[in-house]
């Protein structure tokens, strides 16, 4: 299990360098969730991940996450409380006042991520997830 918290570990410190190079760690078939926030949506495949990446985070200048804490919940779920800053590109907001704080759920299978899901509310995903703070 704890390989799984390396492998999601990697990729968060890897993100929080600004490198987003590498996809590698996800199944092809991946199936990427934004839960709620400003672009809701789901995508499925690489190539789905990143264009549902690319519509949450163009919508922000300097967009970084970075990670609190990691908890392992299972033997296929790692989750982690993000903590976001940025400036929204055109009403100028910055993160830290609308809510900063959000969660990412990573379903791992042999090795890779299978699914992601991103939510921008820390408390929708623990209370999705039957969990408190």
């Amino acid at each position: 299990m704890s390989g799984n918290l390396d492998l999601v570990r990697s990729i968060l410190t890897a993100n929080e360098r600004g490198d987003y190079s590498s996809m590698k760690w996800a199944h092809p078939d991946i199936e990427f969730v934004v839960a709620d926030g400003p672009s809701p949506g789901r995508w499925s495949g690489r190539a789905g991940m990143t264009e549902g990446w690319l519509d949450m985070a163009n919508a922000w200048e300097e967009l970084r996450t970075t990670a609190d804490e990691y908890r392992q919940l299972d033997g296929e779920r790692v989750l982690v409380q993000l903590r976001r800053s940025g400036r929204g590109k055109t009403s100028g907001l910055e993160l830290e006042g609308i809510g900063s704080e959000g969660t990412a759920l990573f379903h791992i299978r042999d090795g890779k991520i299978t699914r992601l899901v991103v939510y921008w509310n820390r408390d929708l995903a623990l209370a999705d997830l039957g969990l408190k703070e």
